[in-house]
């Protein structure tokens, strides 16, 4: 994506199921544990850049000792500067002539030996880029059983809502935030279920010191989830640890949010990605298991692993952004549908240069279309094979061997056109200066396009904003000369906010609404404005179940075609001489591709939550009224 766009967030969740003397005497260390947090969040850095975070909580520690600790950083590296801290004391206890491979004294004495790891990496779309943002956040308290540690991949739609209903339990929360409402609401439902089993257990006779490992052992997790997630909307992916050792993942009931499990007799192990558990576990990929929408995974202290229903299963939605761009392509099923995504949209390319390789060169920008590019240049042969074995059947009588020669060897002409110069320095105070530099982020190719005779096609994985396109990307090829410049986005028009998890919640930043909003000024549809905003304000204060997408409206006179020649004018610099065209992929085709994960929100306006309606519509009443700000 050659706009940036803060995104999603990542969790890894370790438990070890023996002790840490067994992985000492089999591993050679017992941070086997530890260090495979480390790999499972280093290879999910592209999930998060704001901040990182870990905990660890160990089962058979003594009253009196910390058995629960947490390092959190908003540093410019967090994972780094994380273990770093972590791995602090085991250096100091060196420098003393400790033997820190021995299991008993790490338990005993370093903060993170133990049994339970909670890792996650952040991006922030919610509050400043500040430490207490950071996950995993807590809830403690002197009873083991209820002490709550969780992190998560979340945006709910209701936060509102939610807020309110703590301050009915009688709570006062310290913070208005998605984050806050999940932590208490998911504490007070924890806490009842201790108190009922407390009574239970007093009633029958048992003494104070004898009711807790009774309630350690009959916590009933799947309850307690069951009940703080009652009125959630939105789409979450959330790990947790009880403080006395049971541990969950749970998936909203759309499976919006994506998560991975993958467990044997010695570990079990949550990723937000299935690739980086094969990794880090060198595990195949069948081994490794998805979280259904609407269930949780819970490992129970003693090493029992269940799955369990939490909220009734929606029909799934999970978010086709995972396949298109956000994930690792290291996946299988990612990397297979990220090439079908540029396979199926090969055709409109053809159609784009007039079905003229001789005249044409095709490239990728950024580097994460790169998988995309293979599909379409794989579609524009497979084409041409065609046509080959057409012409030859049709001509094979006629043809001289220079002939058949000139036919075989059509071939793309591809060319590495774009490099991004990751050192590029842009974070200079003078405005004039940083432009200037901010549009040298890439170097191109010299030579190899032919000026004023070729059309260059360049394709990304998505457009949302386009500024890079116009401020940085297109002048930059311009200055190839080509004849025409076609750039294709792997994915559909960007037109609808998200409010899952990604940053795009303002339609003022999408360049298909302006596209559609400059369509309808010129063409004399202003009132169509007008009425969106008019209907968004009447039902502004319904139920959120009640609404609906008026924002379709603004969409609706045009068609996609007509849309994207509107963008491609609006991003064309001046000072770029050549011809912009720009191709989209159809939402049929990414259906297509990604037929398993049919989130298309952004895409179509479709929201599987009734929150989703009501944020669209706070998000064009905020751009008619000039409001920057978040709409939900």
């Amino acid at each position: 994506m050659s706009d940036p766009v803060k995104h999603e967030c990542g969790i890894a969740l370790i438990r070890l199921l023996k002790p840490l003397s067994y992985y000492r005497q089999k591993y050679g260390t017992w941070k086997y544990g530890l260090d495979k947090l480390d790999l499972l969040m280093e290879k999910q850095h592209n999930r998060g850049q704001d901040g990182a975070g870990i905990v660890c909580v160990k089962d058979h520690l003594k009253p009196g000792s910390a058995y629960i600790n947490r390092y959190r950083s908003v540093d410019a590296n967090p994972i780094i500067d994380v273990f770093n801290k972590v791995w602090k004391p085991l250096k100091k206890a060196v420098v003393k002539g400790v033997d820190i491979e021995d299991s008993d004294w790490a338990y005993e004495n370093y903060p993170f030996a133990g049994e339970l790891y909670l890792g996650h990496l952040r991006y922030g779309t919610f509050g400043k880029n500040s430490v207490e943002f950071v996950h995993p956040v807590m809830r403690q308290n002197n009873w083991k059983s209820r002490n709550l540690v969780l992190a998560g991949n979340f945006n709910l739609t209701n936060t509102d809502e939610l807020f309110d209903v703590l301050i009915g339990l009688g709570q006062h929360p310290k913070a208005y935030t998605d984050t806050v409402t999940i932590l208490e609401k998911a504490g007070h439902f924890l806490d009842e279920e201790n108190q009922v089993l407390f009574r239970k257990y007093k009633n029958e006779g048992y003494k104070n010191n004898e009711i807790s490992p009774l309630i350690e052992k009959n916590l009933d997790i799947r309850n307690i989830l069951e009940r703080a997630s009652k009125d959630w909307d939105g789409g979450y992916a959330i790990a947790g640890i009880i403080g006395h050792g049971d541990a969950f993942v749970m998936r909203d009931p759309w499976g919006i949010r994506s998560a991975y499990y993958y467990h044997d007799d010695e570990i079990v192990v949550v990723a937000s990605e299935r690739a980086v558990i094969q990794t880090a576990m060198n595990v195949r990929w069948e081994q490794v298991k998805e979280v259904n929408p609407g269930e949780a995974v819970i490992v129970k202290k003693k090493g029992e692993i269940s799955s369990r229903i939490v909220r009734p299963p929606q029909a799934k939605t999970s978010c086709s952004f995972e396949r298109i761009y956000f994930s690792r392509g290291s996946d299988k099923n990612i990397y297979q549908e990220r090439k079908e995504l540029g396979r199926l949209i090969s055709s409109l390319v053809l159609e784009a240069v007039n079905f003229d390789l001789v005249n044409t060169v095709f490239s990728f920008i950024p580097n994460t279309a790169e998988t995309a590019f293979y599909g379409m240049i794989e579609g524009i042969r497979d084409h041409f094979t065609d046509w080959k074995i057409n012409q030859l059947l049709k001509k094979k009588r006629q043809l001289t061997e220079e002939q058949i020669r000139s036919i075989i060897t059509i071939e793309p002409r591809i060319e590495k056109i774009a490099i991004k110069d990751v050192k590029l320095r842009t974070f200079i105070t003078d405005v004039a200066s940083r432009k200037d530099l901010v549009e040298h982020v890439y170097d191109v190719t010299y030579g190899v396009v032919r000026e004023n005779r070729d059309t260059l096609v360049v394709i990304d994985d998505s457009i949302v904003r386009g500024t890079t396109l116009k401020n940085s990307i297109l002048k930059i090829l311009g200055r190839l000369k080509p004849r025409k410049i076609v750039v294709v986005s792997s994915a559909p028009q960007i037109r609808y906010p998200d409010c899952y998890g990604i940053d795009m919640t303002q339609l003022e930043k999408f360049i298909a609404f302006n596209a559609a909003i400059d369509l309808l000024e010129e063409s004399g549809k202003g009132y169509v404005i007008n009425d969106v905003y008019r209907k968004c304000k009447e039902q502004e204060n319904l139920p959120k179940e009640q609404m609906v997408n008026h924002v379709h409206d603004i969409y609706s006179s045009f068609s996609p075609e007509q849309i994207s020649q509107r963008i491609a004018r609006l991003l064309k610099p001046d000072e770029c001489s050549a011809e912009v065209e720009i191709v989209f992929q159809s939402v049929e085709n990414l259906h297509k591709a990604c037929p398993d994960d049919t989130g298309d929100w952004y895409f179509t306006g479709n929201y599987p939550t009734p929150g989703g309606n009501r944020v669209v519509n706070s998000s064009f009443i905020n751009y008619i009224e000039g409001k920057d700000s978040r709409a939900y």
